[in-house]
């Protein structure tokens, strides 16, 4: 599981700083999370393929979070592209970003999907054989969901030295994998826990920008790989978060500790702060695991 960091400043881009815009890879798939302005010149920056990006999904319709929607969807047209490209975000996307398009006659060579949401429960928005993208509901000033990422680890790994054992034909090999059991020539049942070994665990990553500190979207974060969890402001400015309705950098720690999560990662900082270590300064006298998102920056986890 790969992040690449494509800004991660709250509000305005400045010269030295982006708006929120993140690219995971995940199980060899690519998604795009967030689409601030500027997010199609950090894709070059950071060599990422336009090309692979297939699925986009926008939390909500502030401008840092979706502006760079538009200029990217054009930009896709005008490198001819030719492959579905899907929009996941709030209901109301589809209208903001089909006028533009209209008023402008600029309209895409492929087809664009919008998928847009209205519900406040969480619901499964994306899935397929390796990969499930669940919403995380948010409390901010607008309507906004956060996006769940979860890997289906359901290939076993191969116990070679008992397969070999028993003379099993490489055919076998895939229907083992995904947990079969094998009928031997002499009517023998090999069972499946005989000849695999139990899949690495499932990773998950979990994106929570914008909202206000909300213990209720804990159970759906419990045990998660990797939170993203905004941290706009300090401990010191809680009233200014309490009044935009974001978060510190300490409520987001609270909320990691109370999800089990493995690690945390603070990002959408306000520029009002001149060094981004003290949020993880502060969160970590609540929990431990803290990593600092920043433009550019690349995380394997």
């Amino acid at each position: 599981m790969k992040l690449t960091i494509l800004g991660c400043y709250a509000a305005t881009p400045r010269t030295i700083t982006n708006p929120t815009s993140q690219v995971l890879e995940i199980k060899n798939r690519m998604f795009l999370i967030d689409c601030g302005e500027g997010t199609q010149v950090q894709l070059r920056k950071n060599k990422i393929k336009f090309s692979r990006i297939e699925h986009i999904f926008i939390s909500h319709l502030h401008g840092d979070h979706f502006y760079g929607l538009v200029g990217l969807i054009s930009t896709f047209m005008l490198l001819n592209r030719q492959a579905d490209l899907h929009v996941y975000g709030p209901k109301g996307i589809k209208e903001i970003i089909l006028l533009q398009l209209r008023l402008s006659n600029s309209y895409t060579g492929y087809n664009l999907y919008f998928h847009e949401l209205e519900s406040t429960e969480s619901e499964v928005v994306y899935e397929d054989e390796k990969v499930v993208v669940k919403t995380i509901p948010l409390k901010h000033r607008v309507y906004t969901n956060g996006y769940l990422f979860l890997e289906k680890n359901i290939e076993r790994k191969l116990n070679i030295d008992a397969i070999l054992n028993h003379d099993i034909d490489v055919v076998y090999y895939n229907k083992i994998k995904y947990g079969g059991d094998i009928t031997l020539e002499d009517g023998r049942v090999i069972p499946n826990e005989k000849l695999t070994f139990d899949p690495e665990p499932a990773k998950s990553y979990a994106f929570c920008s914008d909202t206000v500190y909300d213990e209720s979207i804990i159970p759906l974060l419990e045990n998660v790989t990797v939170l993203y969890h905004e941290s706009t402001f300090l401990d010191s400015e809680e009233y200014l978060a309490e009044k935009t309705m974001h978060s510190t950098a300490k409520q987001a720690a609270k909320i990691a500790k109370l999800a089990n999560a493995e690690i945390l990662l603070l990002g959408h900082y306000s520029t009002r702060y001149d060094k981004i270590e003290r949020f993880q300064e502060e969160a970590q006298t609540v929990f431990t695991n803290v990593i600092l998102a920043d433009d550019g920056k690349e995380i394997e986890f």
